[in-house]
């Protein structure tokens, strides 16, 4: 309606407070205006009678008429509808049509739709909440201008106008708080988002683009693997009066897109729930130091095993290779190789005992395992004095290397204020897991192996739209070489036996490659039962599940606990988070791909047993400690504890 505009724009001219003559250019209108509120820039915003000048209604004009050349009407006025203000906790006619009415704006009734129709001349003036009288005399005459358009008849008018004024108010539940599916995931993604600094130069300005500006958000979450991974994480400790933590973390090896996140806790209070904001998937802070409202992630124990067995076949190494089990006892002193730094910890309870800086000797979970062993026994067995043996044999600076390069890193920062500190491998107790790292982040490094020895960051938003269309910095794949593919295929080939022989074939349900398709992992168990995992892959999937004490300083023991009705002397990984990701995968993998491991060199599997080497020579205060010599077991180990 040129001519309207033009009206408009002369009253304008003679000081008038004519607005906006059609919807086009109030649409055009709230559109400028919201997209300066979204950018920060309140004051530049443009209203009718107060600030706007004749330069304001030409450039209004001119878009409008604009948009009336490559756009019906009903398409305008669809827009228009979309982002319309109705009340502070209503944009838009879908959402005005819940917050009074409780319904849809495709289900309104006629003087419910008279009502919104009128209220957005003046939402306070007519609030049908606070001014109903106001409110009816408005859906009255919107009504009468309706049946004077002959868009009604008399008798559709005469009834509507016969109606009272009533709402059914539904709050506005706005937020990540309320959302249905992933609300944790949302938070995270919100996170990203307000510490991204493409979105404003602060937090404050990056919440007005974020909150204030339309945006269309898509992201990596698969709904229905979601839907899975909530009912896995809900079911792992049922009741839950006791506050244990279950989470689970999945990501797509060559992509690192997060398929799903979730875990067995609410956003908000709810009768019978465990109720906490925190996300346990992910870090406490970022990179640069921002908050992320993550937990910071739990000690890892023996999942951190395959790291050191890769270094071990990246020294060129077999995996049939036989080390001495027996050994118990690294003292102070004892003769690591490393390169680029000095090995700190020593196992030795003779020198604890003289008072030195040690700790007892070494143990495994169970005594039968103190003997000659392969890497590879030790490993799907999940022996402590295997990983030592073998470390004992390798550069530290080389393990190192790999942890570095798969991106393991703490959850927590460190106490000089780094956010996201390295993972010491230099330090003993973390060759079997002692500093916290997030599922997202064991999830991330064990996608590695699935990807033939390729790193991808984890990414969880694939693209962000403004309500005008525009695209916004997003996150996009971002891989590299991290480990040898020949290396990421011999640990692959290991950790498949975790799952059909060791100490993963005790999960139920039963998962492995021999029992259902190509399957790695690895369990995983802190030393007081406190954090226990199951972490794997298919070439198509990596998942981490967790299940543990989230609470203060998370050194409750998992001992002498009833979970969901059954009484545990002590929870190791294979019993909670071993059903949990067993459950998921098998339901979700498929749909990623369950393709074959590609094999390793065959020199690598079963190149002829290496004689086992002499132990370097250890200071004279060493005590030999007899190891025992029972029958090979019949049942798979489960060592997992940290020892």
């Amino acid at each position: 309606d040129t001519t309207g505009i033009l009206r408009a724009l002369v009253s304008t001219a003679r000081g008038n407070k004519q607005g906006a003559s059609t919807i086009t250019q109030q649409y055009v209108n709230n559109v400028l205006n919201a997209n300066l509120a979204a950018s920060g820039n309140e004051a530049d915003i443009k209203l009718n009678g107060v600030n706007k000048g004749v330069g304001d209604k030409l450039r209004e004009m001119k878009l409008s008429i604009a948009l009336e050349k490559d756009f019906t009407k009903d398409q305008i006025l669809e827009g228009y509808l979309n982002i319309v203000f109705f009340n502070r906790d209503a944009y838009g006619i879908e959402a005005a049509s819940k917050f009074f009415f409780s319904t849809t704006a495709k289900n309104l009734t006629l003087p419910q739709a008279a009502l919104l129709a009128g209220l957005v001349n003046s939402p306070s003036a007519f609030d049908p909440i606070t001014n109903p009288e106001n409110s009816k005399a408005r859906r009255d005459l919107v009504l009468g201008l309706m049946l004077d358009q002959k868009k009604i008849s008399q008798a559709d008018h005469d009834a509507a106008v016969a109606t009272p004024v009533t709402t059914k108010v539904t709050p506005a539940l706005q937020g990540c708080a309320y959302a249905t599916t992933a609300p944790y995931f949302c938070d995270y993604v919100l996170h990203l988002l307000e510490n991204n600094p493409a979105y404003g130069a602060d937090i404050t300005a990056r919440r007005h683009v974020i909150y204030g500006g339309g945006l269309t958000i898509q992201t990596t979450l698969d709904p229905k693997a979601e839907a899975v991974a909530q009912d896995s994480a809900n079911s792992a400790a049922g009741a839950n009066p006791d506050k244990w933590g279950a989470a689970m973390t999945s990501v797509q090896p060559g992509t690192g897109k997060i398929i799903s996140m979730a875990q067995n806790t609410t956003f908000l209070a709810s009768p019978g729930a465990f109720d906490i904001q925190l996300n346990f998937n992910v870090d406490k802070l970022d990179k640069d130091g921002n908050d992320l409202n993550g937990l910071g992630g739990a000690q890892p124990g023996s999942t951190m095993k395959p790291f050191t067995f890769a270094e071990w076949l990246n020294e060129g190494k077999t995996m049939n290779t036989v080390v001495n089990a027996a050994q118990r006892v690294y003292p102070v002193g004892y003769p690591w190789r490393n390169t680029c730094g000095k090995v700190q910890g020593a196992y030795s309870t003779a020198q604890k005992n003289a008072g030195l800086d040690a700790t007892d000797d070494l143990q495994n979970a169970e005594p039968q395992w103190y003997r000659p062993l392969t890497v590879l026994e030790g490993l799907y067995n999940s022996i402590n004095t295997v990983t030592f043996a073998s470390a004992a044999q390798l550069d530290f600076c080389g393990i190192q290397k790999i942890a570095d390069a798969v991106g393991l890193h703490s959850g927590l920062p460190a106490a000089d204020g780094t956010p996201n500190p390295k993972v010491d491998m230099m330090t003993l107790g973390n060759l079997l897991g002692s500093t916290q790292a997030s599922p997202l982040t064991m999830a991330s490094a064990f996608a590695t192996f699935a990807n033939d020895g390729k790193y991808c960051e984890p990414i969880a938003i694939t693209s962000v739209t403004d309500a005008a269309g525009k695209q916004l910095p997003a996150q996009s794949t971002s891989c590299r070489d991290a480990i040898k593919p020949e290396v990421a295929r011999g640990v692959n080939y290991a950790l498949q036996e975790v799952m059909n022989r060791g100490s993963g074939s005790l999960i139920q349900p039963r998962l492995s490659t021999k029992t259902n398709f190509p399957i790695s992992g690895k369990t995983g168990t802190s030393n007081n039962n406190e954090s226990t995992w199951v972490v794997g892959h298919t070439t198509g999937l990596a998942t981490a599940a967790w299940y543990g004490d989230p609470l203060g300083d998370q050194h409750r023991p998992g001992q002498n606990v009833t979970i969901n009705g059954k009484f545990y002397t002590s929870i190791d990984g294979y019993q909670i988070a071993g059903p949990m990701f067993a459950k998921y995968m098998l339901q979700v993998a498929p749909g990623y791909g369950t393709n074959p491991f590609p094999a390793p060199p065959t020199n690598m599997v079963s190149g002829t047993p290496a004689a086992t080497p002499k132990t370097p020579a250890a200071p004279t205060t060493q005590a030999t400690v007899p190891a025992p010599q029972p029958s090979a077991p019949a049942a798979p180990g489960n060592g997992d504890k940290k020892g």
